[in-house]
């Protein structure tokens, strides 16, 4: 077992009181503009785009034709076109796979994270520090506000803690980052990835690609997919994977002791040496002592065995809850 890192746990107990600021790692950002944007999103992607407002954020995933996922996105509109987050493994990649098949549509896509930066806010006092730096402090989640070219996002909260992201120019965004540092305690890449875990909001990176459809990783139940749009690369798989039947895997808030393992790490029953019964999705050390959590995609009815990390007698791997409820069984809401 390691000791508790004495930095993390103050950026925790911080958390907890007036609040962190912090640059989170490891996500890059595709721009795309032109009149037709929105348009050809709407045509790739599994949550609409056409309307998509100004002042709203929409998660959304990015399937191939077998309907797993190649990317878990979140989009919003600003002044310029479609930002879209996603993880930094990915961007290259996937932004050229989206502009093969841009064709005849006005649509161009650009590296959007090459001249900006992310900057994240967390905690009771998150908001009176972005109005502090001039910046909005949208109150609902996945709402957007703008201040000149920088754009924040009211993200869910993880652990009852209130989260924004601020999108802007690189120097604004650096500039940003010092002014709330005034306030909120400065924080590590790492406390952020655990705030996403504990609000179950999945992402998809290079090690995990084409592993689940949607449903797996409960995407549609945080708002990714949607089922009333038109056709998009995977549509009657996930859509099938919705209507028909049982689906027989789902996403859990999982904890260890240890190391931290790597997304794509697998899960095994102690009662079932012989294959697989989950994967990491995600994982982050715990800021407040040792261990880590993770989100995992685990064999419905795994979820209530003894359950290790690597092989059947790896480290124990304990379930926990996920901040919104998750219905074990897929049924046509139409029915």
């Amino acid at each position: 077992m390691h000791a508790p890192n004495p930095a993390r746990a103050a950026q925790f107990a911080a958390l907890r009181q007036d609040g962190v600021v912090c640059r989170p790692a490891e996500l890059g950002l595709i721009r795309v503009a032109g009149d037709d944007a929105a348009t050809f999103l709407h045509t790739q992607l599994t949550n609409a785009v056409e309307d998509l407002p100004a002042g709203q954020a929409r998660l959304a995933g990015y399937c191939s034709p077998k309907g797993r996922l190649l990317a878990t996105l979140l989009i919003w509109r600003d002044a310029q076109g479609i930002a879209m987050q996603l993880s930094a493994d990915l961007q290259p990649a996937i932004q050229k796979r989206l502009s093969m098949f841009v064709l005849r549509a006005k649509a161009r896509l650009s590296d959007l994270g090459a001249e900006s930066g992310i900057v994240g806010v967390a905690g009771a006092k998150g908001a009176s520090a972005l109005s502090a730096a001039g910046l909005p402090a949208p109150a609902e989640p996945w709402t957007t506000a703008s201040a000149g070219e920088a754009t924040v996002i009211r993200l869910p909260d993880a652990d009852g803690v209130p989260r924004w992201q601020v999108v802007a120019p690189a120097a604004q965004a650096d500039a940003v980052q010092q002014t709330l540092g005034t306030t909120l305690l400065p924080a590590d890449a790492e406390l952020w990835d655990w705030l996403e875990i504990r609000a179950g909001i999945p992402r998809i990176v290079v090690a995990t690609q084409e592993q689940f459809v949607p449903q797996m990783i409960n995407f549609e139940l945080i708002g990714g997919v949607n089922f009333r749009k038109g056709c998009y690369p995977g549509q009657e798989v996930v859509a099938r994977s919705q209507y028909r039947g049982t689906l027989k895997r789902r996403m859990w808030l999982v904890s260890g002791e240890g190391e931290t393992p790597d997304a794509g790490a697998e899960i095994y029953r102690a009662d079932d040496p012989g294959q697989p019964s989950g994967m990491i999705v995600n994982a982050a050390p715990k800021p407040d002592g040792a261990g880590w959590d993770a989100l995992a995609e685990l064999k419905i009815d795994a979820a209530g065995a003894s359950l290790h990390l690597g092989h059947a007698e790896g480290l124990a791997v304990t379930v926990g809850e996920l901040p919104y409820p998750v219905p074990l069984l897929a049924t046509d809401p139409a029915a």
